[in-house]
């Protein structure tokens, strides 16, 4: 039986660790019948070496989402190694160490700029820059950390998941007539590189043993790789501007 993403071609970002929802998403994605392309920064090494516990051989791209240099050659480069695209993951979030840890109120605008413009912005900017490889539409699908509650020591990651969210809404609204939907996931805590540079992880993901109705792993990113490449898929043919929880149903229950 074929999968579910059979003949599809993505392209997704992220892939640093074994333990992140971006290699479960490629992992999954191949399995389900996709050719994949990776793009990574700083380290294009590091997600070599990690992809090479993939399924198949991927090819790994250099893109640094803040570079507009690099963001314009980016649909050539990919062109090289598949000729169009049928989606895209969007799994990118970075904060410098003093917009976070309950710096809050001290963080100066340069750090909450580069927020912005790596976590929010650059969702916006890898699309439209992946465009021309879109021309039959398709599905982009980024990671969000829900942007409704200021969680603690998340910091200024909180306002720019809050920014990633509307970006999605209003890239559903423009890119619709050219039949590409955009979705996130909201995903609960993973113990992933990127949570363990937020001070005070363990804290926050606490609230998971207390609060949410199915048991959370912090160890487990295939539910959430799961949701994006249902999204990914055909069967969410008209969901578009949707915030899809994978986080064990926490985001519906009360304190």
């Amino acid at each position: 039986m074929s999968g579910i993403l059979e003949g599809k071609r993505i392209l997704i970002t992220g892939v640093l660790m074994e333990s992140s929802i971006a290699f479960h998403t490629a992992k999954l994605a191949q399995e389900q019948g996709a050719e994949i392309i990776l793009t990574a920064f700083p380290r294009p090494s590091l997600t070599e070496r990690i992809a090479k516990k993939l399924p198949k051989p991927v090819k790994v791209l250099e893109l640094d989402v803040s570079s507009e240099e690099q963001l314009a050659g980016i649909a050539d480069q990919v062109r090289e190694h598949l000729p169009t695209l049928d989606g895209i993951v969007h799994s990118i979030g970075f904060a410098p160490q003093d917009a976070l840890g309950g710096n809050f109120l001290d963080t100066p605008w340069e750090s909450v700029a580069t927020a912005m413009q790596v976590s929010a912005f650059s969702l916006k900017s890898l699309t439209m820059a992946l465009l021309p490889l879109m021309q039959d539409g398709g599905s982009v699908v980024g990671l969000t950390f829900d942007a409704q509650f200021a969680w603690p020591q998340y910091d200024w990651m909180g306002p720019a998941k809050a920014a990633l969210e509307s970006t999605n809404r209003y890239l559903a609204r423009y890119l619709g007539e050219r039949n590409i939907r955009c979705n996130l996931i909201s995903a609960g805590p993973i113990g992933s590189m990127a949570a363990k540079s937020i001070p005070g992880f363990p804290d926050l993901a606490a609230t998971w043993d207390s609060r949410s109705p199915l048991k959370w792993d912090l160890s487990d990113p295939e539910p959430a790789g799961r949701g994006v490449v249902a999204l990914l898929s055909d069967w969410f043919p008209k969901t578009t501007g949707e915030i899809v929880h994978v986080d064990g149903g926490l985001h519906a229950i009360g304190a």
